[in-house]
């Protein structure tokens, strides 16, 4: 018996019909999607289906390539990657369905819209296959339904970030929040962390509007929030690193000085945003550490193994609040 058959064996997978669309191994990480091709026979390979965001900016990227990087087929497992088509939910569920019709081990899965799982994730419960969230969680969050989600904690992050607005601005001033797409679990998070650092900061908040984790949408809601408070505006929290660089154009154009008329504050901590920090473009960095393959490695391996799994595994993350710290990691960085 193959170790991928003793592991359903061990765990009591359920048969299903296995669907005739399979989905293209991605093991080597060269970010093919898997939207074709047939799974064929992994033999002692570990199957995993990767329901998948895809293009969404620096972070996403980063994220997305270290799992491909992490399990590999050297590590013992057969990654099949299937990214979302324009940030779609419906073709996640999708391919979320096809990997349980396909009788994967496990299904790692990066959802674009918070709500709308439940009935995926009772799919595959009842297929027993073990679903693990990477990065963004899900609503309503029953942790019955999953093994866990692995992620920087948003609102802790956020809530950073708050805190550095408070302390930096003491005497209050007029803030704005660029917010990612409407309906995603993370704009939630982030805004309530960082109302909670606020606290009972004097800023007041004038705007808050999506632009979509997009430097381009980022530079043209900035602009239009410049001139309809005629520059009076002394802070800008940007959800994202594209948001917060796109912040930073617009502000130079309207002829404001980052870092002494106006401070942008950005989450993710991409190698752009720490050279801009570096370089005085953006005031402040909170990393949000997309590195965490190898602890959903571990994860799967105790979750196939029977082992018992927290229901939240926070991955640590850092914070830049000057060009020196931005250039103290600049060499190093990864992404």
């Amino acid at each position: 018996m193959s170790a991928k058959k003793h592991i359903r064996a061990v765990l009591g997978f359920a048969a299903v019909g296995a669907l005739a669309l399979g989905l293209t191994a991605c093991a080597s990480g060269d970010g093919d999607d898997g939207a074709s091709g047939d799974s064929g026979d992994s033999g002692d390979l570990i199957s995993v289906g990767f329901v998948a965001v895809g293009p969404e900016g620096g972070w996403r990227q980063a994220n997305e390539q270290n799992i491909k990087d992490t399990f590999t087929e050297e590590a013992g497992y057969k990654l099949s990657y299937a990214p979302a088509a324009n940030l779609d939910q419906k073709s996640q569920i999708d391919s979320f369905t096809a990997f349980v019709d396909q009788e994967v081990d496990v299904i790692l899965l990066s959802a674009t819209e918070a709500t709308g799982w439940e009935d995926s994730l009772k799919l595959a419960q009842e297929a027993e296959i073990p679903v693990v969230l990477l990065d963004r969680g899900i609503e309503p969050d029953d942790t019955s339904l999953y093994v866990t989600r692995i992620a920087p904690d948003n609102v802790e992050v956020a809530k950073e970030v708050g805190e550095w607005a408070a302390a930096t601005f003491p005497d209050g001033g007029n803030y704005v929040v660029l917010e990612g797409p409407a309906g995603v679990g993370v704009v939630n998070e982030r805004n309530k962390g960082f109302e909670e650092g606020l606290g009972d900061s004097p800023l007041t908040k004038v705007d808050a509007q999506t632009a979509n984790w997009s430097t381009e949408e980022g530079k043209s809601v900035l602009e239009t929030m410049l001139k309809a408070n005629n520059n009076d505006i002394q802070f800008v929290f940007a959800q994202n690193d594209e948001m917060g660089l796109g912040a930073a154009q617009a502000a130079e154009e309207a002829g404001l000085t980052v870092g002494t008329d106006i401070k942008i504050a950005t989450i993710d901590g991409t190698k752009n945003a720490i050279q801009a920090l570096a370089d005085g473009k953006l005031s402040y960095v909170h990393e949000y550490n997309p590195l965490f393959g190898e602890t959903a490695v571990d994860v799967v391996k105790k979750a196939l193994a029977g082992e018992k799994v927290d229901s939240y595994i926070i991955v640590p993350s850092q914070a830049f609040d000057s060009a020196d710290a931005a250039k103290a990691v600049l060499a190093d960085r990864k992404y």
